[in-house]
């Protein structure tokens, strides 16, 4: 179902960056080329090498990437995405993607040129403390962002890397997998 769709990963910085790395390898296995965007904080949890690896393709981890990589990169990646994941979506990333902040390589994918160019289909998958999660302005922002049309992929409920239990962990890769693949056989009706 996936293969050759374009898939750009974004992750972002969180514990449950370490994540991303199995879902990228089950992306691969599954059929799709996957390029994947993390941001500086992302780098602090889990190295680029590890995506490299599991995808066979480099890393963008900031705007001043060689120009023989791409074109201007966050617009060169609109026009190649053909859907677009985001795991872990950070409450940092879900607010620029709300209120149209641009100021790392992701962030100006996503708000520049993945948004308004409105191709393809975004998910994010959300990752952080409950208390965070329940914050009514993460809840307002996340409301934002399902009306430019981003669909949530969890957050599950669960043991968080703070101690408490509750909801905000990340979903499963395996999880976040079924939702793409859903997105994956509707782009193809």
């Amino acid at each position: 179902m996936l293969d050759n769709k374009n898939i750009l990963l974004g992750v972002t910085g969180g514990i449950a960056a370490y994540k991303a790395v199995d879902l990228a390898s089950k992306l691969k296995s599954a059929g799709a080329n996957i390029k994947t965007v993390m941001t500086q904080n992302a780098c602090r949890f889990v190295g680029p090498l590890s995506f490299e690896a599991v995808t066979g393709s480099s890393v963008f981890t900031t705007m001043w990437t060689p120009p023989e990589e791409y074109r201007i990169g966050h617009v060169a990646l609109s026009d190649w995405a053909n859907i677009v994941v985001v795991a872990p979506a950070s409450a940092n990333i879900i607010a620029k993607i709300a209120n149209g902040i641009c100021d790392d390589f992701l962030s100006t994918f996503l708000c520049a040129s993945w948004s308004l160019a409105a191709q393809g289909k975004a998910i994010i998958a959300p990752a952080m403390n409950i208390k965070m999660w329940e914050n009514p302005v993460v809840q307002r922002n996340i409301e934002t962002i399902k009306k430019t049309g981003f669909q949530l992929a969890g957050p599950s409920q669960g043991r968080l890397a703070c101690g408490t239990t509750g909801i905000g962990r990340m979903s499963e890769p395996k999880e976040i997998l079924e939702v793409i693949e859903t997105i994956a056989s509707d782009i193809a009706k």
